[in-house]
């Protein structure tokens, strides 16, 4: 048949088209589907025609209501993002108990949450990947019945090993659910909204890490074992697998763009896209390194202000579920100020300056890291002091959960984005929370060593032992290091989430100076324009399209 010639408002036509119906259709049927736009098109606009065809009704602008099963949806996943932080911090808030138990020490103690951190970390891949391509209220519905299953089955171990096995088998459950409820409220929401609903989401993470330590040290202590406190979490995902499956929404990928034909690429192709998005892979590093911070404060911060309060005239008897209490409650607070203050900072400063996002992360940062590093300096002399410094300095630091969360998703395309989810969690947990509280435990029971050695050498007060072998006096160290020593060790070990905050926070400042670039590349792929699918062979870039002979 003879070519035939498009002019160049159809020729924008024809993308648009090609936007909303990705389908194989005769070059004549676009011609016909054109020309019936342009003529549509006298009393408005094809944006407004593209609009109503691909189901907004607002124009180009999201929708800004709210329907109740989007509420619905949100709440539900608000509610599982709870429990889920509950049960990671849970044994946080017994850790002495725990250690007494299972006759360990603190590196050992430390493993237990890196061995978690780390099959979470690298299941998460796996379910991102999934999670792109396949239905994601089963596989959520799957990963919290598992690990509220290996919870309640870890509680009822009495060996280590055993114990460490089914942490690992928790970290798979929680991959699932990690990597694809963002993904899920973006598909529901878009701009502010979206971060608005962002800030509720990851508002749980450190109310629930608060209710961890509550929840862990209350039930020890009521039914006088720390077993119970594991035993709380489990019934309450099994309310959450009923209500993801049969009360949940699940929106279509690119929904809330408006966008909801897209179709995923393949896993390598996603791969090789993302790691060449510097402002996604910057803010990756700079989340790391957050991540990094809050796993090694999580973990270790009860016990060392606990080893400080004991130092101090008076609180000689003090218990560590009192101070896991208190440490729960200041965490729990911090998150209630410190996500909702990122998200009001985010929209009220991306009008003006659209680089605020990372900015305000960076600040986060540098912020916390001088009040961490005086909190931890006062915990064996001033407990108060150290409460309010530590409240302000997690408070800095919950800056960059809304934020960093809303950075990936506007700089990524919906396609990829549990694929996105996933690989943040990866590199975040493997070099972040992943190794903290195993290195902070290795770090503090190698200068409980040099700190033990350098009490029998020098100290007086120091009951010594000796023996004689070889006509050779040997001095031994004390069977248990003192109090003092058991605080140095941790205190000097923690010290090293003061540089680590102090990177983070550079890591976000170099995000600053592509975020704006990388975001105006995802909108022009998520409207065609950059689009392979749609800059094919149907048009050239010349004032006229040509279509020549397919058939």
């Amino acid at each position: 048949m003879p070519a035939q010639k498009i002019s160049i408002s159809e020729k924008h036509s024809l993308k648009l088209l090609t936007d909303m119906e990705p389908k194989n259709i005769s070059p004549q049927v676009y011609v016909e589907r054109v020309k019936e736009m342009n003529n549509e098109s006298s009393n408005s606009t094809i944006a407004e025609i593209a609009t109503s065809q691909s189901g907004l009704n607002n124009g180009d602008e999201p929708s800004t209501k709210v329907t109740c099963m989007q509420w619905i949806t949100v709440m539900i996943l608000c509610f599982v993002n709870l429990i889920n932080y509950m049960d990671r911090f849970t044994i946080a808030g017994v850790l002495t108990d725990v250690k007494k138990h299972f006759d360990i020490g603190d590196d050992k103690g430390g493993l237990l949450q890196t061995a978690f951190v780390v099959t979470y970390m690298l299941f998460a891949p796996l379910f991102g990947y999934l999670g792109d391509r396949y239905n994601r209220k089963i596989i959520m519905a799957f990963g919290v019945f598992l690990w509220s299953l290996t919870t309640m089955a870890g509680s009822f171990m009495n060996t280590y090993g055993y114990f460490l096995f089914y942490r690992m088998l928790v970290g798979i459950g929680e991959a699932s659910y990690s990597t694809i409820a963002p993904t899920i409220i973006s598909d529901l929401f878009a701009k502010e909204l979206r971060s608005s609903m962002l800030a509720a989401f990851y508002f749980a993470i450190p109310v629930g890490s608060g209710l961890g330590y509550i929840v862990g040290s209350e039930m020890a202590k009521i039914f006088k074992g720390w077993q119970w406190g594991l035993r709380v979490t489990p019934f309450a995902g099994i309310v959450a697998v009923l209500l993801i499956l049969f009360v949940m929404k699940e929106p279509s990928r690119g929904e809330s763009e408006g966008r909801s034909h897209l179709q995923a690429t393949s896993w390598k192709s996603d791969l090789k896209i993302l790691m060449k998005n510097p402002s996604f892979m910057l803010s990756t590093a700079g989340f790391t390194c957050v991540a990094f911070v809050t796993g090694a404060l999580a973990w270790w911060g009860p016990i060392f202000i606990h080893y400080g309060l004991v130092l101090q005239p008076g609180y000689e008897n003090a218990k560590l579920n009192s101070v896991a209490y208190v440490f729960g409650v200041l965490t729990m607070c911090s998150g209630l100020i410190g996500v909702p203050l990122g998200m009001w900072l985010s929209q009220r400063l991306r009008a003006k300056y659209q680089q605020a996002d990372p900015l305000i992360c960076a600040v986060g940062l540098l912020l916390s890291a001088p009040l961490l590093y005086f909190a931890s300096s006062l915990a064996n002399v001033n407990i108060t002091l150290c409460y309010i410094l530590i409240f302000i300095g997690e408070v800095s630091l919950n800056l960059n959960w809304s934020i960093v969360a809303d950075i990936l998703l506007y700089v990524v395309s919906p396609t990829r984005r549990s694929t996105a989810e996933a690989f943040q969690i990866l590199v975040s947990h493997a070099f972040g929370d992943a190794g903290s509280p195993y290195l902070i435990g290795s770090l503090s029971e190698f200068f409980k060593g040099i700190l033990s050695f350098g009490t029998v050498a020098f100290s007086t007060s120091t009951p010594l032992y000796s023996s004689t072998y070889a006509n050779q006096s040997i001095i031994s160290v004390p069977p248990s290091p003192s109090p003092q020593v058991l605080f140095r060790s941790l205190q000097y070990a923690l010290f090293t989430t003061c540089f680590v905050e102090v990177l983070g926070g550079l890591f976000f400042l170099l995000t600053a100076l592509h975020v704006v670039e990388d975001k105006a590349a995802a909108e022009r792929l998520l409207q065609g324009e950059d689009n392979p699918a749609v800059n094919c062979d149907l048009y050239s870039d010349s004032s006229d399209v040509e279509i020549g002979k397919h058939s």
